[in-house]
């Protein structure tokens, strides 16, 4: 291999990984003075967050992205980028779409917690009072839980502690299937239920936390591309389809360099002071050097695997849909969803700019993906539609399909079965000049796009602490 040439200048970091954690990481490192090189194996940034235009010239989301009211750090980044107001905030309501056009929703009162929570649990409708009771007698662990009791959780899928607390079936079947669904991809029998008692409790306790926003457009556009110009306008460098080979060390276990493609070229040996990893977990998984692996904090992150996911862009020939918020279904295959073309105003125009008439223009998230994932793109389309026609039969049963595009990611978020909270770990790793960014290290917004800024701003903050000699404790 041959080295790369480096600036003997400022302290050289580099941040493997393009996506929000990464690019979080680096807008904070090069405010912090030092010379920042951020290596993206795609030719696109953003990562779980990327987009990019078809052939047609319309924008393809790789997966649904919401923002929560809830959410901190990244709104503070967004501010400070001066984007914050793309954010388009939707009714404080979440909606169920069902079989047969049936529906329900739930809103939240502006009162103090958990008083908001009255309201919704009198008007419902589709549960009956001893389905709500059974869900009410147990808000107390949601909204108070310790920490040592969330913990304790961690050892029994969400499914398990729902019926353990006598929770209603229906409860579960018809809300907080396509709830698990959309928070991690898996059903309830498949996450902790930690992480589903800790999410609601942070939604819960507050109100507004659970309010949701789209963007005015992509993600591209309103976001990613913004804080990759941050980074360049900085003083950094952002070098898309380079590849991380392999991460060199030296005897000591420290990073030598990091073998890298970029593009056709053979592989060269790029070297820094610093170094942060902000990478999917399969991909992390297959980097770590054998001498490494021995550590507990290592070792651990071996055992953490990815979740699949499928989405779904469908256009349809007229409008179906006349809800601008995101959508659940426990019926079908389509647990979380949106018609863009209510939520989003940029994505109204079918990529011509021009759009007479109003027509749907939906992403799905297809889930649970492990099965789903290996169908052809016909077999995956027919479910979806299926869906569709169920849940707006109605306005849906004369409409057609224009256009589809359906992405697969093989190992997504990471995947948080019961158990395994345990493995995540601290931005600031064992190795002297290593940090790590994503879903899988410790902040309280797991695999959201807070989560990742967060974990991004942790690692960044721990170097630069180790740098000034510092004490640093990673935080939630």
């Amino acid at each position: 291999m041959a080295l790369a040439d480096q600036n003997i200048g400022r302290k050289k970091v580099l941040v493997g990984g393009g996506g929000l954690a990464g690019l979080a990481a680096a807008r904070k490192l090069v405010d912090a003075g030092y010379q920042v090189e951020v290596l993206e194996k795609r030719n696109i940034l953003g990562g779980k967050w990327s987009s990019w235009k078809d052939s047609d010239g319309e924008w393809i989301e790789t997966g649904l992205h919401v923002f929560f009211g809830a959410y901190d750090e990244i709104f503070t980044m967004m501010r400070e980028l001066g984007i914050y107001d793309r954010i388009l905030w939707k009714d404080h309501v979440l909606t169920y779409t069902l079989n047969e056009g049936e529906r329900f929703d739930f809103r939240t009162a502006k009162l103090p917690s958990p008083l908001h929570l009255v309201p919704t649990l009198v008007q419902n409708k589709y549960f009956n009072w001893p389905q709500k009771l059974s869900l009410a007698r147990n808000l107390y662990p949601m909204l108070f839980g310790s920490k040592d009791y969330y913990a304790q959780m961690d050892n029994m899928s969400y499914q398990e502690w729902h019926r353990g607390h006598g929770i209603s079936d229906k409860l579960l079947k018809k809300m907080f299937v396509p709830l698990s669904l959309a928070l991690k991809f898996v059903a309830p029998e498949d996450i902790s239920a930690k992480v589903v008692l800790d999410v609601s409790g942070i939604f819960l306790r507050v109100n507004g936390a659970s309010r949701m926003g789209f963007l005015q457009g992509s993600p591209e556009n309103h976001l990613i591309g913004p804080m990759a110009q941050y980074v360049r306008d900085h003083g950094g460098t952002i070098t898309t389809d380079a590849k991380i080979v392999s991460i060199e060390t030296d005897a000591d276990g420290r990073i030598s360099g990091l073998c890298v493609q970029r593009g056709n070229n053979p592989p060269e040996l790029v070297t820094a002071d610093e170094y942060v990893l902000a990478l999917p977990i399969h991909n992390l998984k297959r980097l770590l050097p054998d001498q490494w692996r021995a550590d507990p904090y290592f070792d651990g992150l071996m055992q953490i695997e990815g979740v699949p996911v499928v989405s779904v862009h469908l256009w349809a020939d007229r409008q179906i849909s006349y809800v601008d918020n995101i959508l659940f279904s426990p019926d079908g295959v389509i647990p979380v969803y949106a018609d863009l073309a209510n939520t989003t105003p940029e994505y109204r125009t079918n990529g011509n700019g021009k759009m007479e008439t109003r027509k749907s223009r939906f992403q799905f998230v297809v889930a649970p993906a492990h099965d789903l994932i290996k169908m052809d793109d016909e077999e995956i389309l027919d479910q979806v539609w299926d869906s569709i026609q169920r849940n707006f039969p109605e306005t849906a049963k004369d409409a057609h399909i224009e256009k589809y595009n359906i992405i697969r990611v093989p190992q997504s978020v990471y995947w948080p079965k019961p158990g395994t909270d345990k493995y995540r770990v601290s931005q600031q790793s064992p190795i002297d000049n290593l940090y790590l960014a994503g879903g899988y290290t410790i902040q309280r917004f797991y695999d959201s796009m807070e989560g990742a800024v967060r974990s991004g701003h942790r690692a960044a903050a721990a170097l630069v602490a180790k740098n000034h000699a510092e004490a640093w404790q990673p935080t939630p």
